[in-house]
């Protein structure tokens, strides 16, 4: 049923009552929620199941976490894990050490120590270093010969000292090859020959003695030092070599380094034992390595074990030589990604989420509760502490849930997109300047000059409709016409703008011809929506059917393609005011799409739609005749501007929502839209009996002219020489 709405259904400001609270500080006095606990408590489900994840041990146990950017889910689950890095499971945290493997010249022997012992180790060794560099030259004797016993007896002491400081089972093949290697090397340059004027410059070797030295690739002191109990690392830049680590290119002083010290560690040594945040749009956009970033994580997750490679020398085939072999490692992954990656990655490699059993779902939206609100507003308060921002008021705060409102275009939902919130909050804040509160004034004048930074494609196609450039007109009465609205997204500007739609109908058999379709410049749903319209127009009139019909629609002045179907009761008001007739009211703009029986479906940017009219029946002159008529549907949808709730509470502007198409017909026309007997006809002086008896004259004409031409064309083929 038709509907003309009042000003309290089409916003929800009358439905916010009043916070109980004068600025937002109180509410800090109050609670001692933090602002990751306001966050949670909008997300109950997705916290339960984010911590069922992580509290999850067993090996490739990784956790999947889908939601919209500016939801929370990045922050709240880096919380969340940090949260189970404390109170968790002790995974015992471990420095992991690259030493030179003396068994294979060259070669990295990994060791995974106590958290805080690989420090140790290497500052014991590069003080064990200095010394034996002191040492060695008074091992020399006046012919430059080495006391190889003096030097026995001194390594013999020192490593038992160094045992003595690092007791560790995992350290003895260091110690014990300490003495021999020195020994040999000792032997082998006196063999080699001597100064015998004592020069031991030779005999001092870095090369050889930076052997003994130790690269310390993940260092967990701080964490040992903080009682977190797993290493928590979020990879915010991922590539081959942040991730999986990188052999540093032998320039400058490295050049003369054993390969082992130019060993660096990734983010997943860092993470190894505890877990490692990744975002999924992160390893898919990398322009060069997307897919083959991916298919290391995918090997990583399998096999348990990583690699460090030289990525400046790897072969794009994925040879390579590694003579460093692979570590095990112990990781779990927490991947955060929007639902429309997801999909992508899933159709690409399939597999690739067989390794994420847990898939945690962050809402984008709750139902307006007075709970509900009141998280909110305990998270404004929250985050005005963490920014040191002025508090808001009670009245603010109801401002900026009426924005949550409009983000979500829903009366009974609000949007928990806080990436939105956050901004508008700053940009109230400067709004109020000085002020100690941010009031209510402040927001909507924040939300006013942030209007007024999006309206410059708006303000063009609206100068261009007051110069009469744009043929759209918004007073009287015009057959055959009627004004659609177009939703217009560009960048950050999202708007809404009228556009002319026309249609002609004569006799024929074409059937309603699109002309955007014609030249292709209409997509998919809006083809659509033609063939749902003309086959609706042929079951209406099925006593007459086929119907004798040639029928044209066209958007007027559009030269960039037509899409979507929410323009498709438009056309069909314009067409059958063409068949008809009877002049449709300019000043009426519709927007919805119908189905095969005539009902009005719901579109989208409905809000925008409205507002983007109404500006222009602004601009030419508002005389209480205009308004829109919107599918009865999106109703729900409505958190109007306050400038036109105004104007429709003052008469000058109208909402009207309808059920069926014939609705909207019947009230742009004034005329009563009829209904079908038994037999298919329609009777009386209705807008349908009128267009059954145009259709029906259509297929008289149509046979009386085709019966003339039948008998023409022959007297004109005999009469040719």
């Amino acid at each position: 049923m038709m509907q003309v709405l009042n000003p309290d259904e089409m916003t929800v400001s009358h439905k916010l009552s009043p916070m109980s609270f004068e600025s937002t500080q109180e509410l800090l006095d109050a609670s001692d929620l933090s602002l990751t606990d306001y966050g949670w408590k909008l997300q109950p489900e997705a916290q339960k199941t984010l911590m069922m994840g992580l509290s999850i041990q067993e090996g490739g146990c990784n956790v999947l976490v889908l939601g919209t950017p500016g939801s929370g889910r990045a922050s709240l689950s880096m919380a969340a894990m940090k949260a189970a890095a404390v109170t968790g499971i002790d995974s015992s945290l471990t420095d992991l050490v690259a030493l030179y493997d003396f068994s294979q010249q060259s070669c990295a022997n990994y060791i995974k120590l106590p958290a805080g012992l690989g420090s140790q180790l290497r500052t014991v060794m590069d003080a064990f270093i200095k010394t034996l560099m002191v040492e060695m030259s008074q091992w020399l004797d006046s012919n430059g010969q080495v006391n190889l016993s003096q030097a026995e007896v001194w390594l013999e002491e020192r490593v038992d000292s160094l045992r003595a400081q690092l007791s560790s089972a995992k350290l003895s093949p260091l110690f014990n090859v300490i003495k021999p290697e020195v020994l040999a090397y000792l032997q082998a340059w006196q063999q080699l020959g001597s100064e015998p004027d004592g020069n031991n410059d030779g005999l001092v070797n870095e090369g050889f003695l930076s052997r003994f030295r130790v690269n310390l690739l993940v260092d967990q002191r701080a964490n040992l030092t903080a009682a977190v109990k797993q290493p928590v690392v979020e990879e915010k830049d991922p590539g081959f070599a942040a991730l999986f680590g990188m052999l540093e290119t032998a320039a400058g002083e490295a050049a003369q380094w054993p390969e082992f010290l130019r060993l660096r560690a990734g983010s997943v040594h860092r993470a190894d034992g505890g877990m490692l945040l990744l975002h999924l749009r992160d390893l898919m956009q990398d322009e060069n390595n997307g897919g083959a970033l991916l298919e290391k994580l995918y090997r990583l997750m399998r096999n348990r074990e990583v690699q460090i490679e030289d990525w400046a020398n790897h072969a794009q085939q994925g040879a390579g030589g590694n003579r460093h072999g692979a570590l095990p490692v112990h990781v779990k992954v927490i991947m955060i990604a929007t639902r429309e990656d997801y999909y992508d990655c899933l159709e690409a490699q399939p597999d690739f989420f067989d390794f994420f059993p847990v898939k945690v779902e962050f809402e984008e939206r709750v139902v307006a509760s007075l709970e509900n609100y009141a998280w909110v507003a305990g998270y404004i308060a929250q985050k005005c502490q963490q920014h040191s921002l002025p508090h808001f008021s009670g009245a603010a705060v109801n401002e900026l849930l009426h924005f949550m409102h409009r983000l979500e275009e829903d009366q009974g939902r609000i949007s928990i997109r806080f990436a939105h919130l956050d901004q508008l909050m700053h940009e109230s804040v400067a709004a109020a300047a000085d002020a100690r509160l941010v009031t209510d004034a402040h927001v909507k004048q924040a939300l006013s000059a942030r209007l007024l930074r999006q309206q410059f494609f708006e303000t063009q196609i609206r100068d261009s409709i007051i110069d009469n450039e744009l043929l759209i007109q918004v007073h009287g009465d015009v057959v055959g016409q009627v004004n659609g609205l177009t939703h217009i997204e560009l960048g950050d500007a999202s708007f809404g703008s009228p556009i002319r739609i026309t249609a002609r109908c004569y006799p024929g058999r074409s059937g309603v011809i699109n002309i955007d379709r014609e030249v292709e410049m209409s997509g998919p749903s809006h083809d659509k929506g033609i063939y749902i319209l003309q086959n609706w127009l042929s079951a209406s009139f099925w006593a007459l059917a086929p119907l004798s019909l040639s029928a044209s629609l066209v958007f007027e002045q559009e030269y960039n393609g037509v899409e979507g179907d929410s323009a498709s009761c438009a056309e069909l008001f314009a067409l059958l005011s063409a068949l008809t007739g009877l002049p449709i009211k300019q000043g009426i703009a519709v927007t919805g799409a119908l189905n095969q029986f005539g009902e009005v479906m719901p579109i989208g940017g409905v809000n925008e739609k409205i507002e983007g009219y109404f500006r222009v029946c602004q601009a030419l002159g508002l005389n209480g005749e205009q308004g829109v008529i919107i599918p009865k549907r999106n109703q729900r949808h409505l958190v109007l501007d306050e400038s036109v709730v105004t104007a429709v509470n003052n008469g000058m502007f109208k909402i009207i929502t309808i059920d069926h198409v014939l609705e909207g017909i019947a009230h742009l026309t004034g005329s009563e839209a009829g209904e079908q007997e038994v037999d298919g006809t329609y009777s009386g002086n209705t807008l349908m009996a009128r267009a059954q008896t145009v259709l029906a004259s259509f297929r008289k004409t149509l046979e009386r002219n085709q019966a003339h031409m039948a008998y023409v064309q022959p007297q004109v083929d005999s009469s040719k020489p």
